[in-house]
């Protein structure tokens, strides 16, 4: 429009430089099919921004479920973690309890009258054995005489000490008996 106008009033020596619209007078038809355009705009840049939004909401939550879960997973593989590295530290205590236990065992055993207090300790485990099966079941297993403690008692200890003699009687080899013995094998069997 201001080509337009400047070429038709190069003639005079006029210039124009801007060209404004104030007013415009259209006719009533044209201006409601103005009017629905416009709004038909304005409606779908809504509803294509509410869309955008409902998208970004819906990663934004899928994100958070996400993290929620792997959260979640580590939490569980930590607390796995923890459980066992307890565990093995309360099997590894109650061994380190137990072999604490022998020892002071063995050595009271080496005391003098040790055998003595270890038969009388297997003699109550053997009558406390039968009074709690009497109390847990309705199945009893009795020795021959059960009015004579003291038979319980001996019978116990003979059991004790027998299996003490057992214990003594198969010595361990030492080194050098044990290569006594391959030598004089071999001395046997040549050929082996």
């Amino acid at each position: 429009m201001v080509h337009s106008i400047n070429q038709a009033s190069d003639e005079w020596g006029i210039r124009c430089l801007r060209y404004e619209i104030k007013d415009i007078h259209v006719p009533p038809r044209v201006r409601e099919s103005m009017q629905i355009q416009v709004e038909a705009e304005r409606k779908k840049r809504a509803t294509v921004l509410e869309s955008e939004g409902n998208r970004e909401a819906a990663i934004n939550v899928a994100e958070g479920r996400k993290q929620a879960q792997i959260l979640a997973s580590e939490g569980e593989k930590a607390e796995q973690i923890n459980k066992a590295a307890g565990e093995a530290q309360a099997v590894l205590a109650k061994a380190d309890a137990k072999a604490k236990a022998i020892r002071l065992l063995l050595d009271a055993l080496a005391e003098q009258n040790g055998n003595a207090a270890a038969s009388l300790s297997v003699a109550e485990q053997y009558v406390a054995a039968f009074s709690n099966l009497a109390k847990d079941s309705n199945t009893v297993l009795l020795p021959t005489n059960t009015g004579d403690i003291s038979g319980m008692v001996t019978q116990a200890m003979s059991i004790y000490s027998t299996l003490a003699k057992k214990n003594t009687a198969t010595p361990r080899l030492a080194p050098e008996s044990e290569d006594k013995r391959s030598t004089e094998e071999e001395a046997r069997n040549p050929s082996a």
